[in-house]
């Protein structure tokens, strides 16, 4: 007669061993972005603020196409040289209808390199 054996019962606490070294491992290893804040201040209803530098404001308006400021093409690398050395430039910028938020996001990053830029983005009514 056949000796019958007996089957073992397989340990799952080696597997779940493993799962958790391997998620340890992952989370360990990957790097995670850090994602960077832009301010935003929107223009609404009310009276004419008083502006801060004494000058005339910027006015930028912001297309797929490209950017114009104060009515002239102007690159985005060459924004804070279109503004100049004000000590507290105030730039309004008004958005065409057909830009992404990527391109408006760009374009903030790129203001932000304007040192004691106030940015206000213009909201349609």
């Amino acid at each position: 007669m056949r000796k019958r054996s007996r089957r073992r019962r397989l340990s799952m606490t080696s597997l779940i061993d493993v799962i958790f070294l391997l998620l340890l491992f992952f989370m360990l290893s990957s790097t995670f972005t850090r994602f960077a804040e832009v301010e935003l201040s929107a223009g609404g209803a009310g009276g004419a603020a008083a502006l801060s530098s004494g000058t005339a404001p910027f006015f930028l308006r912001l297309s797929q196409e490209g950017v114009t400021l104060n009515g002239r093409d102007v690159a985005l690398a060459a924004l804070r040289d279109g503004i100049g050395d004000n000590d507290a430039p105030v730039v309004l910028v008004s958005v065409r209808p057909a830009v992404t938020s990527q391109r408006l996001t760009d374009l903030l990053v790129a203001l932000r390199a304007v040192p004691g830029a106030q940015v206000t983005v213009l909201a349609r009514s």
